[in-house]
């Protein structure tokens, strides 16, 4: 499953942002990828997305293989839509 997601947080994707991805992602028996530009970060990876430094308003793809996909692309949805947090 792939989703097209924009991040809405104020601040981009930061420190706290990033734990919380982690967090979520890790709850799923899913293989999860972030594509940010030419870059591509397991979503488990709290320094794989650390290193990307993504500013707000960028778009970014999730991809998920497994048999929770959706649920955990919907987890992730919600939080990059997020304008804080």
């Amino acid at each position: 499953m792939v989703k097209e997601i924009i991040i809405k947080n104020t601040k981009g994707l930061h420190a706290s942002l990033a734990v919380k991805l982690v967090q979520a992602a890790s709850k799923y028996a899913v293989e999860i990828e972030l594509h940010y530009k030419d870059k591509t970060i397991d979503l488990k990876s709290i320094l794989g997305l650390m290193s990307l430094a993504i500013p707000p308003g960028e778009n970014v793809r999730i991809v998920a293989h497994g048999n929770q996909a959706e649920l955990a692309i919907k987890d992730i949805e919600s939080i990059l839509k997020r304008k804080e947090g």
